[in-house]
């Protein structure tokens, strides 16, 4: 293939010198896959594509998992062997240059913060992300229905407590109007999402939401951007890992328009560890998946997965991914074994070797590849020595890192986290409400009551005959129509059926006392 503009060159050479191996730009929204042991180069054939799509003017996200991406922030530092390799492949004009990267975290410490709100994450991957039973993912459906029926914004944690809460209380009549709703179940969902805040979700669960135009931003040089997402510690909690990854793509197939086959994607994403989207994940969210790889390639979208054997690819969505860099698959174990003649059977034959061979024989920064050719078919397995990336590899220092986000530009925009009007707000003031009512309630009643009382004393009776002592009053009978004249005035001034459940609520351990 040659090298040209509308090309991207992954690498060459091999043991016999053939032709240059190119991942063509028009195919770059048909997805791909880097898959290979640990330690034998995915991370920097990560790098060489996120700088040649930069080159070419598209934007591109990528997780950085280990903190080891940052560099591409910086020029690279002469290396004989990086020279040597790029004359050994016939890369032309090979030099040292820093990417245009804008820096992101999940928690707001290496990177500009990523939030998103809980409406928009969904009640599918919020049970996906608190590991729900089916049970308990009805009653996080219901949440979200009663959020919308009543108004009542569900933006951070807080606000899914609130309304959670609402829902234990007026259990009985939600049940009948929404479905069984039970007590032990929203008990459940309440300790998850106590574990989940305790991992750091509630930086994640809150505004400002984050603009993915942001994410498609071109440099002043006409490069694109690449957003590097520091992961390293949102991969101790990998569903939480997984769940922002599938909200983002989500996120892009639902805003961006139609494009259908571009002459280069509008916007690339490297997914790594992307193991993690699919262990122990339901049907139901591997379709969603499988969706949304295979639709969202009409946006313009590229996504390419970076783990390290195939099989960690549900094979639905594996058959979406058309441009391929195997790295070594070692096999030590019979498990090994099948694996490896696995991943050879999904490439094109090369009569020239034996592509099984060649998956376990490859060294570092070497790699069985597969790019799409003409209409789109696989072109022929190559063994490829991979490119030299032309930015620093490994860490960026802290002070650089800092720098870069000061100059950055969306600097400020993300960093203040605001707390807006939502369900927790909106039904602490429904309770506050309430509350002053049926105080003003109790007061006029125990006013009446007084008024009575003093009346039943000044009153004098005849003086013939012998006085008739007229009959004694119950308190008891007293204190129920005090407390009946409360219940039926609280529920006509709060006439709406979420009043009357507040009332229900305040009221509740005086009436079980009657």
């Amino acid at each position: 293939m040659p090298i040209n503009e509308e090309n991207i060159f992954v690498g060459g050479g091999g043991e016999d010198q053939r032709a240059p191996q190119c991942l063509r730009l028009g195919f770059g929204n048909r997805h791909g896959l880097i898959t290979g042991a640990t330690g034998t180069g995915k991370t920097i054939t990560m790098q060489i594509l996120a700088e040649e799509f930069s080159n070419a003017g598209v934007p591109v996200f990528l997780t950085d998992i280990k903190g080891d991406v940052g560099g591409m922030a910086m020029p690279g530092t002469p290396r004989g062997g990086l020279e040597r390799r790029a004359e050994q492949i016939g890369l032309a004009g090979y030099g040292y240059r820093e990417c245009p990267v804008i820096f992101w975290d999940f928690f707001g410490e290496h990177g500009h913060p990523v939030r998103t709100t809980i409406a928009e994450v969904g009640p599918l991957l919020l049970s996906r992300m608190l590991d729900l039973t089916e049970t308990q993912e009805g009653v996080i459906n219901v949440a979200f229905r009663i959020s919308d029926d009543e108004g009542l914004p569900i933006l951070d944690l807080k606000d899914l407590r609130a309304i959670l809460n609402f829902l234990g209380e007026n259990q009985r009549e939600i049940s009948r109007s929404y479905g069984s709703v039970t007590t032990a179940s929203i008990g459940a969902i309440q300790r998850k999402l106590l574990v989940l805040e305790n991992q750091g979700a509630a930086h994640f669960f809150s505004e400002p939401a984050l603009e993915l135009a942001d994410f498609m931003r071109a440099a002043p040089d006409g490069r694109g951007t690449i957003s590097i997402l520091h992961a390293e510690r949102l991969m101790r909690t990998p569903q939480l890992y997984a769940t922002f990854l599938l909200w983002l793509l989500s996120q892009l197939f639902e805003e961006l328009p139609e494009v259908g086959n571009p002459d280069k994607p509008v916007l690339v994403f490297f997914f790594d560890e992307a193991h993690l989207l699919f262990n122990g994940a339901p049907r139901a969210l591997i379709e969603k998946v499988e969706r949304v790889a295979r639709l969202i390639r009409s946006k313009g979208v590229g996504v390419y997965f970076i783990t390290q054997n195939p099989d960690d690819v549900p094979d639905s969505v594996l058959g979406q991914l058309g441009n391929r860099v195997q790295h070594a698959l070692r096999a030590f174990t019979a498990r090994d074994q099948q694996a490896l003649r696995r991943a050879a059977q999904t490439y094109r034959p090369n009569p020239r070797f034996d592509i099984a061979e060649a998956i376990r024989d490859v060294g570092v920064g070497e790699a069985v590849t597969s790019f799409l050719e003409d209409k789109g078919n696989p072109g022929m397995a190559e063994r490829t020595l991979i490119r030299p990336p032309s930015s620093a590899m490994g860490p960026v220092e802290e002070g650089a890192r800092q720098m870069l986000m000061l100059r950055s530009p969306v600097a400020g925009k993300y960093e203040q986290m605001v707390d807006s009007d939502s369900a927790h707000e909106m039904l602490a003031r429904r309770a506050e409400a309430a509350a002053r009512e049926a105080e003003a309630v109790m007061k006029s009643a125990e006013a009446e009551k007084e008024r009575e009382f003093s009346s039943a004393r000044r009153y004098e009776p005849p003086a013939r005959g012998r006085a008739r002592q007229a009959p004694a009053r119950a308190p008891a009978r007293r204190g129920d129509s005090a407390v009946d004249a409360f219940t039926k005035s609280m529920a006509r001034q709060l006439g709406t059926r979420s009043g009357q459940a507040l009332v229900r609520g305040v009221l509740g351990g005086l009436l079980r006392g009657r």
